[in-house]
């Protein structure tokens, strides 16, 4: 399954790097894709996981959940 969020906040390839790190560490997840040009975070897991988890690893990382689409 994949859910997409947009990310506010990423301006360089560290920023991509720390978002992808800490996404990656939440249980469940088995890949994220960043676009920084964008701020679209594709999370891919085999089942749904909340998304006050994700945007729990994204302010971790120091950026912020704009909104799930």
């Amino acid at each position: 399954m994949t859910t997409t969020y947009t990310v506010t906040g990423m301006t360089c390839g560290h920023c991509v790097s720390s978002v992808k790190e800490e996404v990656g560490e939440v249980a469940g997840v088995t890949g994220v894709d960043v676009d920084l040009t964008t701020g679209l975070v594709t999370v891919h897991s085999e089942s749904p996981i909340d998304p006050a988890r994700i945007a729990a690893a994204v302010a971790e990382a120091g950026y912020e959940v704009v909104a799930p689409s």
